[in-house]
């Protein structure tokens, strides 16, 4: 393959660790000449980096990877690869179903990206899906916004939850250094980048890994350490962490969220069920009270905070009295935010093989309910910010009217207001709201000469 017909696209599944990933293997092929191309159609180079969490999204990535399958048979220049959960869960099986993939390559291999395709190119078919240490990042990733940015902190996980297929295709817990974090945050301050965000499936289990333990017996190396350690990194105005385990998240932490000025007061902390029995099941390791407990020491701390999470409905045995205590949670709490899913059996599971599954029409029916509930309390919750002034910080133009820019809340509200992206983009903005919805607003600039340059100087 000359360089000249180098064009690589890459389609990214699923979670916000893969969205890094994919940052990171275009980084990759940005090296290695290529030129990334909008449309698939006209790349040499296809990746499709894939989500196994649920079956919908297996069954797409299948139907993208046929109609690519069918392109190679006319094109065999053509290469194509799978990367992500599907490929570290399928392996080899993934060339039996489709011969003409090239490459299939489980999450921890995304940094050998380069050495993979090269055996490729000598005419080999690869499968890379052996539990490998994940080298040190020295990559550049491509990333996709030029404003907001991800930093893996920790990869993997060691939490068996019953229903979740992660563990398997991502292995077990792997912390980066954290002067290995915090040389990559200096380098996206350095280029202007205004926000991070601090990614691990299990971000509170970062450092357990790493040697060294305090006079008290406590990690040295903790998401609360790492939260002082890179908070005065030059450039950075905001820092995000995500996701969350109820079983570890410490009152500790939440009072570091409260004392570092520029970690934003919006946290995501999944809940699954609002019903202990099921709770069990999952094999999650708490109590729908100690859940509560933990989103009211933080609203103690910062009665303001956003809230997040994630549920599932349908799980195996759940009754319609089980349900009803998620419902129950939902209504208690108010959630800023919650991503809802119904139950979807993942192979090698537990729960999969379990013979008291639901139906989808009970699943597709409780999943609705929720759902309904999840709007109404966001749209409550939202009510707060009508007359207020809030801190924005843009990161594009609005692709429905060209008038406007985007960008969210310290609390990740998506906002809308009037202004030139030419402008604003990448800077921090007061806003008045004139205008809620259950998941954004809308507002209008104030003091429009003053830009905010830094919240810490």
């Amino acid at each position: 393959m000359t360089t000249s017909e180098r064009r690589y696209h890459i389609t990214t599944f699923g979670c916000q660790m893969n969205k890094a990933d994919s940052e990171r293997m275009a980084g990759i092929l940005e090296d290695m000449g290529f030129e990334f191309s909008e449309d698939p159609n006209d790349a040499n180079l296809i990746l499709y980096n894939t989500c196994t969490i649920r079956d919908n999204a297996e069954q797409k990535v299948y139907s993208y990877l046929g109609r690519q399958a069918k392109r190679k048979q006319q094109h065999p220049d053509l290469t194509l690869v799978v990367a992500g959960c599907v490929a570290q869960q399928e392996g080899e099986a993934l060339l039996r179903r489709v011969p003409e993939l090239d490459l299939v390559m489980g999450p921890q291999h995304a940094n050998h990206l380069q050495d993979l395709l090269e055996q490729v190119f000598n005419g080999n078919q690869v499968v890379a899906t052996e539990p490998i240490e994940i080298i040190e990042d020295i990559t550049k990733p491509r990333r996709d916004s030029d404003v907001t940015a991800w930093v893996n902190v920790i990869y993997g996980c060691n939490e068996r939850c019953t229903y979740c297929v992660v563990p398997n295709v991502r292995g077990t817990e792997q912390s980066r250094t954290p002067e290995a974090i915090r040389a990559e945050i200096e380098e996206l301050g350095r280029q202007g980048y205004k926000e991070v965000t601090l990614l691990g499936q299990n971000i509170d289990a970062y450092g357990r890994d790493l040697p060294g333990v305090t006079e008290s017996g406590r990690h040295q190396h903790t998401l609360t350490d790492l939260l002082y350690y890179v908070h005065d990194v030059p450039g950075i105005e905001r820092i995000r962490f995500a996701t969350s385990h109820p079983r570890y998240f410490t009152e500790r932490l939440i009072r570091a969220c409260k004392d570092l000025p520029k970690v934003c007061q919006h946290f995501h902390i999944p809940f699954q069920s609002g019903d202990n029995q099921l709770l069990k099941a999952m094999a999650r390791g708490y109590t729908h009270e100690k859940y509560r407990r933990i989103i009211n020491t933080i609203r103690e701390y910062m009665p303001d905070a956003a809230i997040s999470a994630d549920a599932i409905v349908g799980f195996p045995g759940e009754t319609e009295a089980q349900f009803e205590n998620t419902l129950k949670l939902v209504e208690d709490i108010g959630f800023d935010q919650l991503n809802t899913a119904a139950y979807s059996p993942r192979p090698g599971t537990p729960a999969a093989l379990w013979d008291n599954q639901l139906s989808e029409q009970v699943k597709s029916d409780r999943l609705q309910r929720l759902n309904r509930l999840v709007s109404v309390k966001a749209a409550e919750r939202s009510q707060r910010y009508l007359g207020r002034v809030e801190e924005v910080l843009v990161e594009a133009q609005n692709p429905k009217d060209k008038t406007q820019v985007m960008g969210r809340t310290r609390g990740n509200r998506l906002t809308f207001f009037a202004g030139d992206i030419e402008e604003l983009k990448g800077k921090l903005v007061e806003v008045k709201i004139t205008q809620v919805r259950a998941f954004s607003l809308t507002g209008e600039r104030v003091n429009e000469s003053v830009v905010i340059t830094s919240m810490c100087s």
